[in-house]
């Protein structure tokens, strides 16, 4: 089936997101691979159990969201248009949206739980998008943020999605997260092993990975922030301001990307 592209106007885009096929291709090499497995670890962790839940995953967040399928209670994903989109899950029904980073296509009050991979470190608007983010969630909704560490190799390099954007401090993200009425609850670095493609360094990856995480904790080439959604109630900053809900696009059926033509997800 042909999927109708939502393009923004390019004259007033900067080009931060990755291209969703280039994502695709990263998260089927090696390389992807072994990132995949640790970062997921590390988001487990911090949410093992989704029993019951809405979760809602913002930019390119599908490679960590299997095993919420098998958990929440309904889940979905938001790609923005600048990056593309393709269907996911390959087996069943598609949970995908295109959506523009500053109106997503939910309803207030209907995600417990959301989940940004390449989404703040390459968004335009950040405070937009997460206020967004807080629109949507319900009371004592979580949020979850993997972004590229500004103390870590991996944003130093542009060979990997999270060589592209903004990285961020522990700080900035505290910062920028309490600016936009979420409580930061706790934060991790990981992904301590090195962008490398050599076969000798992705396997000693989960022992360089307990190394790092030991011995050099501020190190790691990511950032894991968990943050809470707070009641603007006696807030100096009021609610989050609503704006006019425009059209989007759903993929309904079919691989698809909005920038290079048919595109199959593997994961």
């Amino acid at each position: 089936m042909e999927i109708l592209p939502l393009r923004p106007d390019p004259a007033h885009i900067e080009d931060m997101y990755n291209d969703v096929v280039d994502l695709r291709d990263f998260y089927n090499s090696p390389l992807g691979y072994t990132a995949q497995r640790i970062v997921r670890r590390y988001i487990r962790a911090v949410w093992p159990d989704v029993s019951g839940t809405s979760v809602a995953g913002i930019g390119y967040a599908t490679p960590y969201m299997r095993r919420f399928r098998e958990e929440a209670e309904r889940v979905i994903a938001l790609m923005p248009a600048q990056q593309g989109v393709m269907r996911w899950p390959v087996e069943g029904a598609n949970v995908v949206s295109l959506a523009p980073e500053d109106d997503l296509p939910l309803p207030d009050l209907s995600m417990d739980r959301v989940l940004l991979v390449h989404a703040l470190e390459c968004s335009e608007q950040p405070r937009k998008l997460l206020r967004e983010v807080w629109r949507i969630m319900a009371e004592g909704g979580r949020v979850l943020i993997v972004v590229p560490s500004r103390r870590g190799i991996w944003a130093r390099l542009d060979h990997t999605p999270f060589g592209h954007g903004h990285p961020y401090t522990p700080g900035q993200v505290s910062r920028l997260l309490r600016d936009n009425l979420f409580q930061p609850e706790q934060a991790v670095s990981g992904l301590f092993v090195p962008p490398s493609r050599s076969r000798m360094a992705l396997a000693s990856a989960p022992a360089i990975e307990k190394i790092g995480a030991r011995w050099f904790p501020t190190f790691g080439g990511l950032l894991v922030i968990e943050a809470q959604k707070q009641i603007y109630a006696g807030s100096a900053t009021g609610p989050p301001q609503q704006t006019p809900r425009r059209s989007y696009v759903r993929v309904i059926g079919g691989t698809g990307s909005t920038k290079r033509g048919p595109v199959v997800n593997k994961d």
